[in-house]
């Protein structure tokens, strides 16, 4: 709808509009004989700023010619007021969203035109250290809530004008805007297609975080591993975008999401590349092992213990009937009760507050344990076990990925139950199928794995050094594929 001539129309839709929301700030200016009005929210805007510099401006300033048309006022705006985003507004729409988005708004008598320019007042924290991902050696900053600050973090390590930063609007409340940001030079230009395509499709009345966005374009939603990354670090954000992958930032979210994603990128860390590769190898290989660790050592255990005791030495498996003696339970129920027990201490551990939240947990962890083992409700071995589990399952740092694994988990554990060893290696191989199905926005989920490519072996499991990697993913990257040129060696005395 345009806006009406009469100002004092303009401000009663408006206020109607709005409820007459408290925080609603309205003022009459004058420019010679010219009335305008000035509207703001005083919670998003900056007060100060519109003091410093428009009410200041427009009072030290006198213009001589009393019949001003709107071209004169926006020039003298546009020459006067120190903003970089200055709008022309013709609609109540614009009005609402310039206003809602911290920027002020000038309604001039007489016109259906307005002006906006950005007084944002700061209302995020600053840059910080990622709180979700640790950082053992590597830069210490973080994405914040900041739209602006998380593209300019990635702009400040990738300075080329390829780098391109396309912006959305999503939500038809909330107008989050969202940016898609890509390398031209590298990028496969039917993602960046796909991709738009998916949020173009979103017709939602709020995104609030990332995790909203990520679902609705998440098309594998039968799968429980995630099939789009998100992190907190710059600097993984800018790796992935160097290979020719899609980095999606919102504003009011701290967290990118990475587009595709593979299996094999939750075992990888940005500190992989910052430290030596044979080093870096040997703690790959206890990932995975870590990852096996932490899916089916209850499954086995159970097994073992149920349905297949001819596959441990008598000596052990004598061990563990001596302490199973008494216990009421049989092993599966064991196992499902102490691994219940586990992700309540877990889940009291995030919630609580962060002053003792690991106190709690570790102390509650040793006295159920403890005061289990002496009830006879557990076996010392279940505890052991169970701790093995939940120790392994810390090695990753996506929560995603660590939930498809309890959920994996638990259904392994239902298999060895009813088949024992059988169970699992048919669920092993059911489980192989499934993760061989799963795609990425058309890419497949487990590539480097399946489909095989020797290639890309050599930054899957073992990490060879950097003057050895001197391609890029051939599936994410469809242009200049070579990142490093090959070095030459001999001496040069």
């Amino acid at each position: 709808m345009e806006l009406y001539k009469n100002i004092d129309e303009c401000i009663k839709k408006i206020k109607e509009d709005s409820g007459e929301s408290v925080d609603l700030n309205i003022k009459e200016i004058y420019i010679s004989k010219k009335r305008l009005v000035s509207l703001y929210l005083e919670t998003i805007t900056s007060s100060e700023q519109i003091n410093n510099y428009v009410l200041k401006s427009i009072g030290k300033t006198i213009i001589d010619e009393e019949n001003l048309n709107f071209k004169d006022i926006y020039k003298y705006f546009y020459n006067t007021i120190p903003s970089g985003s200055l709008k022309e507004l013709n609609t109540f729409e614009d009005v609402y969203s310039f206003l809602y988005s911290g920027f002020e708004i000038i309604l001039v008598e007489g016109t259906k035109k307005g002006i906006a320019f950005e007084m944002r007042a700061s209302l995020d924290r600053g840059v910080s250290i990622p709180t979700s991902e640790a950082i053992v050696r590597g830069p210490k900053d973080g994405f914040t809530e900041n739209f602006n600050k998380n593209l300019g973090l990635i702009r400040r390590r990738i300075k080329t004008p390829r780098l391109f930063a396309k912006e959305k609007k999503i939500g038809r409340k909330t107008k989050t805007r969202v940016g898609i940001l890509y390398m031209d030079d590298i990028v496969d230009n039917s993602l960046v297609f796909e991709v738009n395509k998916r949020l173009d499709k979103i017709d939602i009345d709020a995104i609030i975080d990332s995790g909203y966005l990520r679902e609705l374009i998440e098309k594998d939603s039968k799968s429980n591993f995630p099939t789009i990354m998100s992190t907190e670090r710059p600097d993984r954000a800018c790796m992935a975008l160097l290979e020719g992958k899609i980095v999606i930032i919102l504003d009011n979210s701290p967290f990118a999401l990475i587009i595709p994603t593979f299996f094999v990128d939750y075992f990888h860390t940005p500190e992989d590349y910052y430290q030596k590769s044979s080093n870096i190898s040997f703690i790959r290989i206890i990932r995975f092992f870590a990852f096996l660790i932490s899916i089916l050592t209850p499954a086995f255990y159970v097994a073992i213990t149920t349905h297949n005791q001819s596959a441990i030495p008598s000596g052990f498996l004598l061990n563990f009937a001596s302490q199973r003696q008494g216990v009421p339970f049989p092993g599966f129920v064991e196992a499902l009760l102490m691994m219940i027990a586990f992700e309540i201490l877990k889940e009291s551990d995030t919630r609580s507050p962060s002053v003792g939240g690991s106190a709690i947990s570790i102390l509650g962890g040793i006295i159920i344990g403890d005061a289990a083992v002496s009830a006879g409700i557990v076996s010392p071995i279940m505890v052991i076990v169970i701790s093995i589990t939940a120790i392994s399952s810390l090695v990753f740092s996506s929560i995603d990925v660590v939930n498809a694994i309890r959920v994996w988990r638990i259904i392994f554990l239902f298999s060895a139950a009813t088949l024992g060893i059988y169970g699992i290696i048919i669920l092993g191989i059911f489980f192989i199928i499934k993760l061989c199905s799963i795609s990425s926005f058309g890419k497949p989920f487990t590539f480097p794995f399946a489909p095989f490519n020797l290639r890309e072996q050599k930054d899957a499991i073992i990490r060879m050094s950097k003057d050895k990697l001197w391609n890029r993913n051939p599936l994410t990257a469809k242009k200049n594929l070579t990142r490093l040129k090959k070095m030459e060696t001999g001496d040069n005395n």
